[in-house]
C-alpha cells in the first residue's frame, strides 16, 4: 500500500511542478521564444552529436551540417528574443483589458458561449496566430543569418579557412519591437476583423499549432537552401549534401512529427484531464493547459528534428550528392544540359 502511495504522490507532483507550470505558461504566452529556446539547446548538443554518429559519411559533410545546425538555432533564438517580447506583451494587455482594445461585437463572437475570452478556442486561436506565427515572419531572415553565420562557426569551431566577405551576407538585420500599447491596438484592429473572426471560429478545433510549426519548417528550409546556392562563404562542393541535408531532414521531421503528434493524442488528453484534476482551483489552469497544447508540437517536432532525424538524413544527403538519378530529380533543368 505504501509502494502505490509513494507513486501516487510522485505523479501528483509532476501535474503540480512549479518549474512545469511556469514553462507551460511561457509556452503559451510566448510560443515561438518557447520554440526558439527549445530550439536552441537541442541544437547546441542534441543534433552535433546526432550527425557526427551518422555512419559511412563524409567527415566534411558533417562538419557543415553541424555549423548549420548551431548557426540556424543563434539565428532563430537572437531575431525570437527580440520580436517576440513586444507581441506577447501587447497580447497580455488584450487579455487583461479586452474592452479597451476590442469591439464589444468582436468579443461577443469570439466568447461564443465560453466562460472568459481567454478560455474561447477561437480568441486562442487569433492570438495563436500572432504568437506562433512570428515563426513564419522570421523564417526568411532566419535562414539568411543562418547561411551567413555558416563561414563564421566552420572557421571558428572547425578551424576552416576564413571565407572572404560577401557584402550581400554580412549585412545586419535589424527589427525594432513596437510600443506594446500601441501594437496591441494593432492587434486588437486585426481581431475586430470579420474574416479574422471567421477564420478562427472555423479552425478553432483544428491543430493549428503543429499546422503553423510545420509550414514555418517548411519556409526556413527552402528560403536555406535558395541562400546556400547562391552563397559564397560555402564550398561549392559542400552545397549539394547541406541541400539535401536541410530538404531530407525538414519533410521527414514534419511527416514524423503528425504521425507522433496524432498517436499521442489520447495519451495528451489524459495528460491534461488529470493536470486539471491536480491543480482544480489553481490560478491559470487553463492557460497551463493551452501552454501543454502548444509545446507538444513543439518538443515533439524538435525532438525528431534535433536527435532522430539528423542520423538518418546526414547519411541520405552524402549518398545523394554522389547519385546521379537523385541529382537529376532535384535539379531537373541542369540535367538537360
Amino acid at each position: 500500500m505504501k509502494v502505490n502511495s509513494n507513486r501516487d504522490i510522485s505523479f501528483k507532483s509532476i501535474y503540480t511542478n512549479r518549474a512545469l507550470k511556469k514553462g507551460l505558461e511561457f509556452a503559451e504566452e510566448n510560443g515561438a521564444l518557447f520554440a526558439a529556446t527549445a530550439t536552441l539547446c537541442l541544437s547546441a548538443f542534441a543534433r552535433p552529436a546526432a550527425i557526427w554518429l551518422a555512419p559511412h559519411t563524409d567527415k566534411e559533410n558533417k562538419k557543415v551540417a553541424c555549423a548549420k545546425s548551431i548557426s540556424s538555432s543563434l539565428a532563430g533564438y537572437i531575431l525570437m528574443l527580440g520580436l517576440s517580447s513586444p507581441v506577447a506583451k501587447a497580447i497580455k494587455k488584450i487579455d487583461k483589458n479586452p474592452q479597451k482594445y476590442l469591439k464589444s461585437q468582436t468579443i461577443q463572437n469570439m466568447q461564443s458561449g465560453a466562460e472568459t475570452l481567454q478560455q474561447s478556442k477561437s480568441y486562442i486561436l487569433a492570438t495563436q496566430l500572432f504568437k506562433l506565427g512570428l515563426g513564419l515572419v522570421v523564417a526568411a531572415p532566419k535562414a539568411i543569418l543562418t547561411c551567413a553565420g555558416m563561414p563564421f562557426i566552420m572557421q571558428k569551431i572547425f578551424h576552416k579557412p576564413k571565407p572572404p566577405k560577401n557584402s550581400e551576407e554580412s549585412k545586419g538585420l535589424n527589427f525594432k519591437g513596437k510600443n506594446p500599447d500601441k501594437l496591441a491596438k494593432n492587434i486588437g484592429k486585426a481581431l475586430d476583423n470579420p474574416k479574422m473572426q471567421k477564420f478562427s471560429d472555423r479552425f478553432k478545433d483544428s491543430n493549428f499549432a503543429m499546422h503553423i510549426i510545420a509550414a514555418t519548417d517548411a519556409l526556413n528550409t527552402a528560403v536555406f537552401i535558395h541562400e546556400i546556392n547562391r552563397s559564397k562563404g560555402i564550398e561549392e562542393r559542400r552545397k549539394k549534401a547541406l541541400n539535401y541535408n536541410a530538404a531530407f531532414s525538414t519533410g521527414l521531421s514534419i511527416i514524423s512529427g503528425y504521425i507522433a503528434d496524432k498517436l499521442l493524442e489520447k495519451p495528451t488528453e489524459k495528460f491534461i484531464q488529470k493536470f486539471r484534476e491536480a491543480n482544480k482551483g489553481m490560478k491559470n489552469v487553463e492557460k497551463q493547459v493551452e501552454g501543454i497544447k502548444i509545446a507538444k508540437p513543439i518538443l515533439l517536432v524538435g525532438g525528431i528534428y534535433y536527435i532522430v532525424i539528423p542520423f538518418i538524413s546526414t547519411f541520405l544527403a552524402d549518398r545523394a550528392e554522389h547519385s546521379e538519378k537523385f541529382e537529376r530529380l532535384m535539379h531537373p533543368r541542369a540535367s538537360r544540359h
